[in-house]
């Protein structure tokens, strides 16, 4: 087993050479791995099935398709992003020039989670290629399979002196966690996220992480019912709802609750067939522990459709609770699983101030019509990111930085985001040769008034 330190140290040497900083090194390494990938494409489907029995058409749209979109957004402006930009200069340094220069940190560690394996693990590894970073990266030992392709095609692409997988359980985190970075990736529960900060702390290496929580879907009398159910069950039972921005319960007006529920249970059966334990094409849950867990929270409400499971295939059919309240055990924690919790509200007001009691969604989906009330879930929410009649599909784009607020994390990513994630922004001002006011100098013998009229 290769020892931690000697990459590190191997990874620290590299960089020290200055060969990362290059834009052509970084614009090589971006295509060296969209054609490796484009090389391992069924090997990574293969794994998602293997890992979750991820059919192979979600595992391209939220896997492979998303990294190639990445891999094309970055090396379209990396160029522009890694210019050093000019600022406006104070009055008071006159004459002078200053510009922001992005800068790597030097050797990251990334470490990826096992709902979205594939995608979570590499598109942070895009940002630190294009930012011009060494990384260790750390798949999760839940999703073996595509972890195995990961690693197999990192070495493949690139010399371990500038990228490597680690593999391994909660011993080798602690390792991994033990060691001085310059930057920390994380993606993961609040829980872990803690303890990532906690052990950054020792060495206070900036991190990043992207967590979870409870993200609300708020569906008013306005909406058009129909497709907002149609919305809802594909991002909620996406990945069996082992996705950390999924609609993690419902919050619906109460005049138009049973209509609504009327149409989500067409849209499960139209999605998923008479018995989705049998379809083929459903994802599974990712082990016993959380298939267990999953099953206990079913228990908080009245299971007004699905429930049924398969212990065997560890699969949870698509299940909606009712008659739940804020106190019931599936409100207490991030759900995770194909479960759907349905709280009634009668004002807009009253749902967003039982939403802001909480700690703050990674995710906020609303469904309505009327522009009033869409401004005021805007101004008076405070979440991640969201979608305003639909569901999921925010963070499907280079565009937009996406990640958490408060608990459901810090720092963001994606694009632009991404690359100044894994940049530092060094300002510098660079002061003319030619004139040197003698104002700032002691003795102090000019007025403060004259002092005030430069610097107001």
């Amino acid at each position: 087993m290769v020892k931690i330190e000697t990459i590190l140290e191997k990874q620290r040497a590299f960089y020290a050479t200055g060969e990362t900083r290059d834009l052509s090194f970084r614009l090589r390494q971006l295509d060296r791995l969209h054609k490796t990938i484009l090389h391992y494409e069924a090997e990574i489907l293969e794994a998602l099935k293997k890992d979750l029995n991820k059919p192979d058409f979600e595992g391209y749209m939220t896997e492979i398709g998303m990294v190639y979109e990445e891999i094309r957004f970055v090396r379209k402006h990396l160029r522009r992003w890694a210019r050093p930009k000019q600022v406006r200069t104070s009055a008071a340094q006159f004459p002078a020039v200053s510009r922001i220069y992005p800068e790597p940190y030097g050797t990251v560690l990334i470490m990826a989670p096992w709902n979205y394996p594939f995608q979570l693990a590499l598109e942070p590894f895009i940002g630190a290629i294009a930012a011009g970073n060494c990384a260790i990266i750390k798949p999760s030992e839940y999703s073996p399979n595509t972890s195995m392709v990961i690693e197999q095609m990192i070495r493949e692409a690139f010399p371990a002196s500038y990228a490597f997988v680690v593999q391994g359980g909660r011993e080798i985190n602690q390792s991994l966690l033990s060691e001085k970075f310059d930057f920390i990736f994380f993606t993961g529960s609040p829980a872990v996220g803690r303890i990532v900060m906690e052990e950054a702390s020792h060495y206070l290496t900036p991190v990043c992480l992207e967590l979870g929580g409870k993200s609300p879907c708020i569906v008013d009398e306005t909406a058009n019912l129909g497709l907002a159910a149609k919305r809802i069950v594909w991002g909620k039972f996406l990945n069996a709802g082992q996705t950390c921005v999924a609609p993690d319960y419902l919050m619906v007006q109460e005049t138009v609750k049973d209509e609504l529920i009327h149409y989500i249970k067409k849209y499960i059966h139209q999605f998923y067939g008479e018995n989705p334990c049998m379809n083929s094409d459903y994802v599974r849950i990712v082990n016993a522990k959380h298939f267990c867990r999953l099953l206990s929270l079913m228990e908080s409400g009245e299971i007004i459709h699905g429930g049924r499971f398969h212990k065997e295939r560890l699969q949870i059919e698509p299940t909606i609770l009712d008659h739940v309240s804020w106190n019931s055990p599936v409100m207490e924690e991030e759900i995770f699983g194909p479960i759907l919790p349905v709280l009634v509200y009668h004002d807009l007001r009253e749902a967003i101030s039982d939403i802001n009691r909480h700690p703050k969604p990674l995710a906020l989906y609303l469904f309505t019509n009327n522009k009033k009330h869409e401004q005021y879930v805007l101004k008076n929410a405070s979440y991640g990111g969201g979608c305003i009649n639909d569901t999921i599909v925010h963070l499907a784009t280079s565009h937009m930085p996406f990640g958490g607020v408060g608990e459901s994390g810090m720092g963001s990513y994606h694009g632009k985001a991404s690359f100044d994630t894994f940049s530092h922004r060094k300002g510098v001002l660079k002061k003319s040769n030619f004139l040197d006011i003698p104002l700032r100098y002691p003795p102090y013998r000019h007025s403060l008034s004259l002092l005030k009229k430069v610097m107001k």
